[in-house]
């Protein structure tokens, strides 16, 4: 059983991929995460985001058992990771790595959770189940701010907020594999919904899925 999930930044999608994974004993892949440690690699080798060798270097080195939680989640990070994921051949560099995990589960698990931004429509277009996870800007960037804001960052909401506006824009305009909801995906909007509730609107869709 593979599930995946997709959505913009701080759609919530990761909170429930993580809640769903638990729920079934499933694995559970974070793919912005590859991406973040890509660009977390660029930029504390002292080379831009926007450096194809540079980054495809990293993509190709990545070693996700290495990843710093907590270093690649950082705004810089984030903005620089959507960069790096813009590139054809840095996804090409991670494509194989998640299809692997998404077929042959670690720990034996009898499925696999995936959250990113096109594993409905590139990475696992076969998958049993798909969500869409979305909510307005506004909401989604209130969320990234309180998150940095606990981390004792200085950055204001306003900015927060056009920083989410332009990696929407940046990664729904991507030649590769931009950021859409495939054909067969269930959407869910959490603009309103608390952590629990939308934890059981998307157990109630993947339950409805499964039988």
């Amino acid at each position: 059983m593979i599930i995946a999930i997709d959505g913009p930044a701080a759609a919530g999608k990761g909170t429930l991929a993580r809640q769903i994974a638990d729920h079934f004993g499933y694995a559970y892949l974070d793919t912005g995460s590859l991406y973040r440690a890509v660009a977390h690699a660029v930029v504390k080798a002292g080379k831009e985001p926007g450096d194809e060798a540079a980054a495809l270097k990293a993509a190709k080195e990545l070693d996700p058992a290495a990843i710093d939680p907590k270093a690649i989640r950082t705004g810089e990070i984030g903005q620089a990771a959507s960069i790096v994921a813009a590139m054809q051949p840095v996804r090409d560099a991670i494509l194989a790595f998640q299809r692997n995990f998404a077929e042959n589960p670690p720990g034996g698990a009898p499925g696999a959770v995936l959250d990113g931004r096109d594993i409905g429509t590139v990475v696992c277009p076969e998958a049993e189940l798909k969500l869409f996870v979305t909510a307005s800007p506004e909401v989604r960037a209130h969320r990234r701010w309180l998150e940095l804001k606990n981390s004792g960052s200085k950055v204001s909401e306003t900015q927060v907020l056009e920083e989410v506006r332009e990696r929407d824009k940046r990664d729904r305009e991507r030649a590769h594999s931009p950021l859409l909801p495939a054909a067969d995906a269930h959407l869910l909007d959490t603009s309103d919904l608390s952590i629990e509730a939308a934890f059981k609107a998307a157990l109630a869709i993947i339950e409805s899925g499964r039988t």
